[in-house]
């Protein structure tokens, strides 16, 4: 029987609903596709709100989206669907690349385990999970299954205990569930800056990518061979209660085995430039594996020879659809999480407005996301909303504060907590359109590290309107860095625009002036703002003239310079003044002084000495205040949905 018939005949056995967890990832996208060839009730369930590169052909209805961190998701998953053959092949901090240490315990360990208590409480038949060949660590020279593991990773670390975990589900709460520990799997869709993906890519083109020491060893396993293991290990369930396997080839091939392998395919002429062992910790030289305990329990042992699994991978790369693995790419590029940041005060009413527009907005363009609001001590309900809205969705986060610091501060309270790839700032009033996001997002994809909303036209009182835009132009012509025009705090600043303004140690901020300080590429979208949704504004007269003050003081020091030219021209007239006063006294001796005159000069020598002290005093006082070093906010409670 072909290797093929008996991929059939082990998906025609498996008892459905069939889901399989981590389906975007290499192994789980071939599995999903290879059931999808012979039966239609399997469910491919990812962790982002977006399809995979690797799956965005396959037919919606059968991709869910569910984190297994969240408990409660998977339970819902299970109460819809009741599935009866679970394959667990989530997983993170396999790559290098794939660095954040919180994030590999809680996929790799904390999700399993949802899995497993989730999956216990239903009547299932098999849970197969994707373990590792790096449970060994140290002790990766051709390992049985019972030796001891030694792992030197972090990765290493949560799949040696998701490996105990599954014996104690499997042995002492008699789970149907066994641990696959994967050597090297090679084959179609797998990472296309991998070893294999690499050497065949440049194979094509007569050529070798950079390759380390030629004696270095793994054990490859094409993917057809890797999903028949994992079949077999779900139809063969009752001989792997607890236990884990070996999926490897039995044999130690070296990266010049593989070199000679792909010169011969593409008949490359000249041979590969060998360099050193690349620094990685926990990379080995010698890492093959022992898959005989999986012959003797399930019947599997590797059949694909490495030639001919190059070969078909090399056919898979060659006549792919379009340019390899440019959907990747492309999604690379645009997908990201971006995370707004309100800032509210007396915005009870509206912030149920701005949480629907927001979600609807970022579901629109397919990006994963968070939404921070920020209540910076209003005096109405705003925190109650806030915390029902927390309670009810695991994409919004509601930050209180001790007492009211300011916008500027709830702006930086957010950024701090945020985890986006890009930041928007918005205001809780709705004056900054949500839906604008979509335009700043484009620009984002374009390159623009700061992309904000320019003001072109405001409803409203068009007198205050029209100071406004004066006053932009009077604080562009002062400031000593180029702020643009009609731009306020709505924008979309990339992460390391937003991590160098959170590291900015002064207290009192002015963000858009910070934002345009820091440089970065930046553009504008214009945009026509409109009034309050609800409520009166809370700026009057008293408080513009106090935006006005911190910006000009924060990012000018033309004032003082005015008062240094003023003075040196009121000195040089007092000089003029007296020389033609003794002129005047001698050459008309009886002209009479007029009294009045006096005053006058008093009067006005006295304001003009009155305003410099201001200046000065404004200045000082901002020295005074960041001398303080006093916080910036203090937060009162942080609320996020809890499971």
């Amino acid at each position: 029987m072909s290797l093929q018939d008996k991929i059939q005949a082990e998906v025609l056995k498996l008892e459905g609903p069939i889901v399989i967890f981590g389906a975007g990832g290499f192994i789980g996208s071939n599995l999903v596709r290879t059931i999808l060839e012979h039966r239609q009730d399997v469910f491919a369930v990812t962790s982002k709100p977006f399809i995979p590169w690797r799956l965005d052909d396959i037919n919606p209805k059968h991709i869910l989206h569910c984190n297994i961190i969240k408990k409660n998701q998977i339970e819902e998953l299970f109460k819809e669907h009741r599935f009866k053959t679970i394959f667990d092949l989530a997983a993170y901090g396999a790559y290098s690349k794939q660095a954040d240490v919180d994030l590999i315990y809680e996929t790799n360990f904390i999700g399993l385990l949802n899995l497993l208590e989730i999956s216990s409480q239903f009547a299932i038949k098999a849970f197969v999970h994707a373990g590792s060949s790096s449970e060994y660590g140290l002790n990766a020279s051709a390992p049985k299954e019972d030796d001891p593991l030694q792992p030197n990773s972090h990765y290493a670390v949560t799949k040696a205990g998701a490996a105990h975990m599954i014996k104690f589900y499997g042995t002492i709460k008699e789970v149907p569930v066994a641990n696959l520990r994967y050597y090297s799997i090679y084959g179609a869709f797998e990472e296309p800056d991998r070893l294999i993906p690499q050497l065949i890519d440049k194979g094509m083109k007569g050529t070798y990518p950079p390759l380390v020491q030629p004696d270095i060893s793994r054990d490859f396993v094409y993917i057809d061979d890797a999903v028949l293991a994992t079949l077999l290990s779900a139809t063969n369930i009752q001989n792997l209660r607890g236990k884990s396997l070996n999926i490897a080839s039995n044999r130690k091939t070296t990266i010049r085995d593989i070199a000679s392998a792909i010169k011969e395919i593409f008949s490359i002429e000249k041979n590969p430039d060998w360099g050193d062992m690349p620094n990685r910790k926990w990379d080995l030289k010698e890492w093959y594996g022992d898959a005989s305990l999986a012959k003797e329990l399930i019947g599997w042992q590797n059949e694909t020879p490495l030639k001919y699994g190059l070969s078909k991978n090399a056919e898979w790369q060659k006549n792919y659809s379009m340019p390899l693995y440019e959907k990747k790419l492309v999604q690379d590029k645009i997908r990201h999480k971006l995370t707004a940041v309100i800032a509210c005060y007396k915005d009870e009413q509206a912030i149920p407005y701005m949480y629907e527009r927001l979600s609807k907005t970022f579901q629109k363009i397919g990006v994963d996301y968070e939404i921070i609001f920020v209540n910076d001590c209003s005096p109405d309900n705003t925190n109650e909303v806030l915390q029902k809205l927390a309670d009810e969705d695991d994409h919004v986060i509601a930050v209180e504060h001790s007492r009211n610091f300011g916008s500027q501060a709830a702006f930086l309270s957010g950024m701090e907590i945020s985890t986006g790839d890009g930041v928007i700032l918005l205001d809780g009033d709705l004056q900054d359109p949500p839906e604008l996001i979509e335009q700043f997002y484009q620009e984002y994809q374009k390159g623009f590290d700061v992309v904000y909303g320019r003001r072109v036209a405001r409803e409203g009182n068009q007198t205050l309107v029209s100071f406004y835009k004066m006053f932009y132009r009077l604080f562009r012509s002062v400031s000593y860095v180029p702020i643009p025009l009609d731009a306020g705090d709505f924008s979309l600043m990339d992460r390391k625009v937003v991590n160098e303004l959170v590291k900015l140690p002064e207290t009192d901020q002015f963000m858009r002036g910070l934002r345009a300080w820091v440089g970065f590429k930046q553009t504008g979208v214009d945009y026509t703002r409109p009034e309050r949704m609800f409520g009166v504004t809370t700026n009057n007269m008293r408080k513009n003239l106090a935006w006005a003050r911190k910006a000009i003081f924060s990012f000018s020091f033309v004032p003082l310079e005015l008062m240094t030219y003023l003075g040196w021209s009121l000195t040089l007239f007092s000089f003029v003044a007296i020389i033609i006063q003794i002129i005047l006294y001698f050459a008309m001796p009886g002209n009479p002084h007029g009294v009045t005159t006096i005053i006058v000069l008093i009067l006005f020598f006295g304001g003009l000495q009155m305003l410099g002290i201001s200046v000065l005093g404004e200045y000082q006082a901002k020295i005074l205040e960041e001398t303080k070093r006093r916080p910036k906010f203090i937060r009162r409670n942080i609320y996020r949905k809890v499971y």
